[in-house]
């Protein structure tokens, strides 16, 4: 069967990215945040939505409902972007949405308003094609996540009832060079700390440190303890609530192709955590540690012979299921008390994130790789777990539905940096995908 021809749907959703690009929603500066929500209502209502606006503690968030069937789905995007800083960087304005070499550049053209509107043309395409949108969708955007998403959690606690589906299309995805969809079907938990420590009042000469103790040095040593050469956590009980992976993650595990060589040519990795084989697994399935910044003391030119009064370093926890963010942050103080830190301050930062994966044999899963290798002609790469983190946990829990992540991104779309962009290619078939998943799930 010939597929249908999406070109006019395409190119009006080529047109509706350009009207969103433009507008510079800033979450972090706190910029145009209500004008981006009102043009997507905007877009949501010509298509028969109906739209709801809550208001957030940044920005508003959107529920949307529209279509009949027997298959409820629930789509999450985010109309935020990121700052566009530096914008010198920028080859053409970060908000005008431009075209060069078969590449769409523009902030936000990636994340998450080429995914918003490439889903939004698909939609259309359908009803054009069947008269009428043969199934239930809701819609919840929200314009915070760029900064968190700090109201989202309790929003779907509070609307559960309203946004029960039977399954969820997560906000992002990629496409490799070879045009292979990429899909994740979980995110890993974060919590993001401080670890402060103190031990005078002002800076003191450096011949001091005879006598007096270094703050530097005790949260080099503290930093040291939580974890091993191989980058395993040291913490006692970090990995007791572990959730060991199903046959089913082991064996999509299996099956992604390569050992991380993309990311080593991409930033000329020169030090790697275990062994190439373990890539996948690791990623995948191994919570970790990381130290994001050590600051304190001098670091101008020259020397400086000062004793730093206090210091600090940031750290970030990425879990997975079934690891708790309290519980986490209680095994991080019992241990630095432990090991003679108890000086050392720990200060939560931004909101914690619960880790979340679905079943990878739930038929809601199984139809989008099915449908993702009937469009793009690849067979797909299924990831149990993407390694970064999300808002996922709450869909999950309040919700009760299976998440799928597959969108338009790819590895050269410089998403949070200048010069941000998708592939035409890419938006495309990102169409086609919309289109043709929600016609499979109306269809069961």
């Amino acid at each position: 069967m010939t597929p249908p021809d999406l070109t006019a749907h395409i190119e009006r959703g080529l047109r509706d990215l350009a009207d969103l690009v433009a507008i510079p929603s800033v979450s972090a500066q706190d910029r145009h945040l209500p004008d981006a929500a009102r043009a997507v209502q905007t877009l949501l209502e010509a298509e028969g939505f109906t739209v709801r606006q809550y208001p957030g503690q940044v920005a508003p968030i959107l529920l949307a409902e529209a279509g009949e069937g027997p298959f409820t789905l629930l789509i999450y995007n985010h109309y935020d972007v990121q700052p566009e800083d530096p914008a010198e960087l920028w080859d053409t304005p970060p908000f005008t949405l431009t075209e060069r070499d078969g590449r769409l550049y523009g902030r936000g053209a990636s994340d998450d308003k080429g995914e918003l509107v490439s889903r939004l043309a698909g939609l259309r395409a359908l009803k054009e094609q069947r008269g009428t949108l043969p199934l239930k969708v809701k819609w919840l955007i929200e314009g915070e996540e760029e900064v968190g998403s700090p109201s989202l959690e309790a929003f779907i606690e509070a609307h559960a009832a309203e946004l029960k589906a039977d399954g969820v299309w997560w906000e992002f995805g990629s496409i490799t060079p070879e045009g292979r969809p990429v899909l994740y079907a979980g995110l890993k938990g974060i919590i993001c700390v401080e670890l402060r420590c103190r031990v005078a009042a002002s800076d003191l000469h450096s011949s001091n440190g005879a006598v007096v103790d270094n703050p530097l040095w005790r949260l080099a040593a503290a930093v040291a303890s939580l974890r091993g050469p191989d980058g395993t956590v040291l913490i006692p009980g970090f990995h007791d609530d572990v959730r060991p992976p199903s046959q089913a993650d082991l064996d999509a595990i299996a099956a992604l192709p390569g050992t991380g060589e993309a990311l080593r040519d991409t930033y000329d990795v020169t030090r790697t955590l275990g062994d190439s084989s373990e890539y996948h697994t690791r990623l995948n399935l191994k919570p970790v540690v990381n130290v994001n910044g050590f600051h304190g003391g001098y670091d101008g030119q020259g020397s400086k012979t000062v004793l730093p009064a206090a210091g600090m370093v940031k750290l970030d926890f990425r879990l997975v299921p079934d690891q708790h963010p309290d519980h986490i942050v209680e095994l991080l103080r019992a241990h630095l008390d432990t090991q003679g830190f108890s000086d050392i301050e720990i200060i939560e930062l931004e909101s914690h994130q619960h880790p979340a994966r679905s079943d990878l044999n739930h038929p809601f899963v199984k139809t989008a790789v099915q449908v993702a290798r009937d469009v793009h002609g690849h067979d797909p790469i299924l990831n149990p777990s993407s390694g970064g983190s999300g808002p996922m946990h709450p869909f999950m829990q309040h919700v009760g539905a299976p998440v799928i992540a597959l969108g338009i991104g790819n590895i050269g779309g410089r998403v949070h940096a200048p010069n941000e962009n998708i592939l035409r290619r890419d938006f495309e078939n990102g169409v086609r995908y919309a289109a043709a998943l929600m016609a499979a799930l109306a269809d069961g």
